[in-house]
């Protein structure tokens, strides 16, 4: 089993099919991506680079980004994708830890000279002239597409490291072929005249939706700005075909934003947007609702990690679409219920399951799991516990098996004895209209253990007082779930993906213990 193969029996039955495009100019067509991509696997075989050898990808988003990773995969190496908004001290660090040889880099990405000390055989530009050269034709005989088990490692993908060094996660041929399949069941249809745009990093979920595109023959697209831009997007979607992305929660909120701002309704929305599978961060209902509203119903939600990419529940489209439910509002909150490769279960710290509505750690089993992590068998030995993946989220399961994720066990802040889940609090303050996004963590406490303290960035000029915030929080929730203090901010720390970093807010709160306390007005 190697993923390779989808792309050689495209190229074989639909050669001249449109395949890659950047902006809206094709590329490629299905046969010359897999020549170059064959093309780039015979230049590493004849440079000594063997099946199994960690290749990295240091790159933007790029249109030879997926002709670089099926040259890795067709001669069985194992791709290293790195984002790359990451510092090239970073860079070095990952590169050390997976032993990879060789590196494909753009120079807005890692300028000349900065991958000094990453111990790597070879970087290559891939706006190069070498580079070029590596996805010309080479004389015959030409090289077949390697032969890999289905559990050889296909994607070595570090995690964030929000909480210390991240760690490298063994993604296999048999995991991503897993991922792949299971879209087409639970996430979207997909079509040959369909296409998937590229706004979020490749070499994160965005880029590992290539593979179930490529199997219905799909089209790829780059945008011209190598990213998201909401205007671009929408106008490349009218030019193109309605287009399918992968999104985190903010990039959905930019495209709402725009939309409102043109006056465009989900008239307009759909000219542009077949399918927008959102997950990697919360979406609050209050935002959901709101893009449901301006762009109309199609939005799908997917929970994964990084150690089952992509796949753990899915939200559907005809489940946010279904108001008639007596559940709507809950279910709008949830995550959806298991996809068809997984089984989801919500247990204790002894991994004895819950009962209905009960608070636990998820855990997932079934063919996306990760192998194990990267030379770390004490962290895999913690995080896969007899064939079960510990997620290190809290949820609760409802009697029809939706999942409702609470906080990371991390965020759970404990207060007087009693545990209080952040993200209940903020799914309440995001109903407020003066507020616009919000963190909730918890503070150090000598009295009660920790306090809640809720980072608020207000919308528009005009900012709530804190006095009016809590009086909505009390109206919703029990009294001792109320925050504390009120901090308002400008904006949020988030990482590359536009995940909020309540880690980097906990630092704040250390380095300032006292903080806005409850009643003083905004900045």
């Amino acid at each position: 089993m190697n993923l390779a193969h989808h792309l050689a029996r495209w190229a074989a039955a639909q050669p001249e099919r449109p395949a890659l495009f950047e902006g809206p100019e094709p590329t490629a067509t299905y046969v010359e991506w897999a020549a170059r991509a064959k093309a780039l696997a015979q230049h590493l075989r004849a440079a000594g680079l063997n099946p199994g050898d960690r290749v990295l990808l240091f790159m933007r988003n790029h249109p030879r980004y997926l002709e670089i990773l099926f040259g890795v995969w067709w001669m069985g190496g194992v791709v290293v994708p790195v984002n790359a908004k990451l510092h090239p001290k970073e860079l070095q660090w990952i590169a050390h830890n997976a032993g990879a040889r060789w590196a494909f880099v753009s120079r807005d990405a890692l300028p000349e000279g900065e991958a000094a000390g990453a111990g790597l055989e070879r970087v290559v530009d891939v706006d190069s002239p070498a580079m070029l050269a590596m996805l010309e034709a080479v004389p015959e005989p030409s090289l077949p597409v390697a032969q890999r088990a289905p559990n050889d490692t296909a994607w070595l993908f570090y995690t964030s490291g929000t909480t210390g060094r991240p760690k490298g996660v063994m993604i296999t041929h048999r995991n991503l072929q897993t991922m792949a399949l299971g879209y087409f069941v639970d996430v979207d249809t997909v079509q040959a005249q369909d296409a998937i745009v590229y706004a979020a990093p490749m070499s994160h979920g965005a880029g590992l939706y290539a593979l179930p595109h490529l199997l219905a023959g799909a089209r790829h697209v780059v945008p011209l700005s190598g990213g998201f831009d909401a205007a671009e997007l929408f106008s490349l979607g009218r030019h193109i075909g309605p287009l399918s992305l992968f999104a985190a929660p903010t990039i959905v909120k930019r495209l709402v934003d725009h939309a409102e701002a043109q006056g465009w309704g989900p008239e307009v929305a759909a000219q542009s947007f077949k399918t927008i599978v959102y997950g990697g961060a919360p979406m609050y209902a209050a935002d959901i609702q709101r893009a449901l509203r301006v762009m109309g119903p199609r939005f799908v939600q997917i929970y994964g990690q990084g150690e089952s990419p992509m796949v753990g529940t899915a939200l559907s489209r005809a489940d946010l679409g279904d108001t008639s439910q007596p559940e709507y509002v809950a279910r709008l909150a949830s995550v959806g219920r298991a996809q068809s490769t997984v089984r989801v279960r919500v247990a204790d710290e002894h991994g004895q399951e819950v009962a209905v509505g009960e608070v636990g750690e998820v855990l997932l089993a079934g063919d996306s799991v990760m192998a194990s992590y990267w030379q770390a068998p004490e962290a895999t030995a913690a995080a896969l516990r007899e064939g079960w993946l510990w997620t290190g989220d809290m949820g609760c399961l409802d009697a029809a098996g939706y999942l409702t994720l609470k906080d990371r066990s991390k965020d759970l802040i404990i207060s007087g004895g009693s545990n209080i889940y952040p993200r209940e609090i903020e799914e309440v303050l995001l109903q407020h209209a003066a507020v616009a996004e919000v963190a909730v963590v918890g503070a150090p406490d000598a009295e009660w253990g920790e306090s809640v303290v809720a980072y608020v960035v207000p919308r528009g000029s005009s900012a709530p007082t804190a006095a009016a915030l809590d009086a909505h929080v009390v109206a919703h929730l029990a009294r001792f779930k109320r925050p504390k203090r009120y901090v308002w901010v400008q904006s949020l720390p988030k990482n590359n993906y536009g995940k909020v970093l309540k880690t980097a807010l906990r630092e704040r709160l250390q380095a300032d213990p006292v903080g806005a306390d409850l009643g003083q007005s905004p900045p």
